[in-house]
């Protein structure tokens, strides 16, 4: 009898033994199953984080496009996540010195690079050598906005159509200037650009920065001028200046009457942006969480109005893997420009 017992205690181990597995097994597997239904965003972030302010890095100073844009997002950021965003400008050496603070910060899931084209992209067309390396030293985060660039003239000008100043240009060869920040700055390709795409031969003058070319603008001293709208948005709307053309691949909400360049030289797409991205190492979960609640953010109306207010047009792309698509996209694209214009590398 005694035996008996023995042998019943034991099988009533066994089967309890064999029950607690199954639950375990079957808990692993429905955890399994919901973090493969809900995707990347049921991915967690570290319990602790933020656990410290968050640092979005420039290479602009303060008061800047770019400068202006971080501080809203970062401002709302800090809401969401209940923990302030500190603005951090490094500008100057054509955003170099900002890029190399932000590729040398800790990827502790607190520095954030709020990066530009320039950075990212052109700067691999115009440097030789850099002391960071776009492509290795960075992991994509998020797409914020687009900043197109446009063709602008004096608003009383004669010129009135991106046609007439091609026309023009062609007529007088050398003698129609436009005016620009330099041959190796984003207004300065732009304009080279388009004297190759157009065939036409306007005079490409430089200027120390884009407010002082505006200034000849408003001056009559020169016939036209590529700068960012952003920049140059209010003195439109003051009735200063007249847009004749837009850089980006479609015509600007606000500017509906102002046609894009794409809609004569097809493929014409050449338009600042800004993006964020993180020093390579930074944990996956981080980049993640940051990445959907940026998404969020841009689309809130409140927001994504002041944003445009401003210049640049929101545009979130979605995950961080659309953001390395679309800069794989912008070096490809930015190849075959420094190849139309022959530019290269100093």
């Amino acid at each position: 009898m005694r035996h008996m017992n023995l042998k019943t205690g034991w099988l009533l181990s066994l089967l309890g033994s064999a029950l607690t597995l199954g639950l375990l097994t079957q808990g692993l597997a429905q955890a399994q199953s919901q973090a493969q239904t809900q995707g990347p965003s049921a991915v967690q972030t570290p319990n602790a984080w933020p656990d410290k302010p968050l640092k979005f890095i420039l290479s602009q100073p303060p008061g800047s496009g770019p400068d202006n844009v971080a501080r809203l997002l970062g401002d709302r950021l800090g809401k969401v996540l209940d923990q302030s965003v500190v603005i951090e400008n490094k500008p100057g050496g054509q955003n170099i010195i900002g890029a190399q603070a932000a590729a040398k910060s800790p990827a502790d899931g607190s520095n954030f690079y709020f990066a530009t084209t320039a950075a990212l992209v052109t700067n691999r067309f115009l440097f030789k050598t850099m002391p960071y390396d776009p492509q290795k030293d960075f992991t994509s985060v998020a797409f914020v906005a687009n900043s197109p660039f446009a063709v602008l003239v004096k608003a009383d000008s004669p010129l009135v159509s991106i046609q007439d100043l091609i026309a023009k240009s062609k007529a007088t060869p050398g003698k129609l200037s436009l005016a620009n920040e330099g041959p190796r700055t984003f207004g300065g390709i732009i304009a080279r650009f388009l004297n190759s795409k157009s065939k036409m031969e306007a005079n490409l003058v430089a200027y120390a920065s884009v407010s002082v070319a505006i200034q000849d603008i408003l001056g009559g001293h020169a016939d036209a001028v590529v700068a960012d709208l952003a920049s140059t948005t209010q003195l439109v709307k003051q009735g200063r200046l007249r847009v004749l053309a837009v850089t980006s691949a479609k015509r600007v909400a606000g500017f509906e009457q102002v046609p894009a360049l794409s809609e004569l030289f097809p493929n014409f797409e050449m338009v600042g942006w800004f993006a964020m991205v993180a020093p390579t190492g930074t944990p996956t979960a981080v980049i993640t969480r940051v990445n959907s609640e940026v998404n969020k953010l841009l689309q809130e109306p409140e927001l994504a109005q002041k944003i445009l207010s401003m210049g640049p047009i929101p545009e979130p792309l979605g995950a961080a893997v659309k953001l390395d698509a679309y800069l794989k996209a912008e070096n490809e694209r930015w190849a075959e420009v420094a190849k139309e214009i022959g530019l290269l590398p100093e």
